[in-house]
């Protein structure tokens, strides 16, 4: 590979699993989930669930359907996490005032003190990722996240 060939043109082996973003971030997501793991199955929670409440605990009440979005989770998975942190008393789900179809979801006091008592462990595993990093690199890596994010996503989300 070489800095003139267009990279869409190219086949994975002349790019190399060291230069493929997605595999690179497929790499980075799963060894993070891992570091997880532990202390999420000591507070009953799986990744679905967790991502759930990560997302409960910044954006108020969405629509299931938007927070299958945010926790990029298929619906029949979500559903089944929800039903767990339901049971669980993490979470309630609510109609939605303006259609009576549609079902919000809201997180409870309880949702929300297993969300802090994991958080320390996320924040943690984000800051191993970073290590070594600077401040300025970290953020143009963020930033071209999102860029990256918008390029490819399907929803306003």
């Amino acid at each position: 590979m070489n800095d003139e060939t267009p990279i869409a043109t190219l086949r994975l082996g002349e790019i190399g699993l060291w230069n493929y973003a997605p595999y690179l971030m497929n790499r980075i997501m799963g060894r993070y989930n891992a570091s997880l793991r532990e202390e999420m199955a000591g507070l009953g929670l799986s990744t679905p669930k967790m991502r759930a409440l990560a997302v409960l605990s910044v954006v108020e009440t969405p629509l299931i359907r938007e927070l299958a979005i945010y926790t990029v989770t298929d619906p029949s998975t979500l559903s089944r996490a929800l039903d767990q942190l339901q049971a669980e008393g993490l979470i309630r789900r609510e109609a939605d005032a303006a259609d009576s179809r549609a079902v919000r979801v809201v997180i409870t006091e309880a949702g929300r003190a297993a969300f802090d008592t994991l958080w320390p462990q996320m924040a943690q595993a984000n800051a191993r990722m970073f290590r070594g990093i600077p401040d300025e690199e970290r953020r143009a890596f963020v930033g071209t996240l999102q860029k990256m994010l918008t390029n490819i996503r399907r929803h306003e989300i």
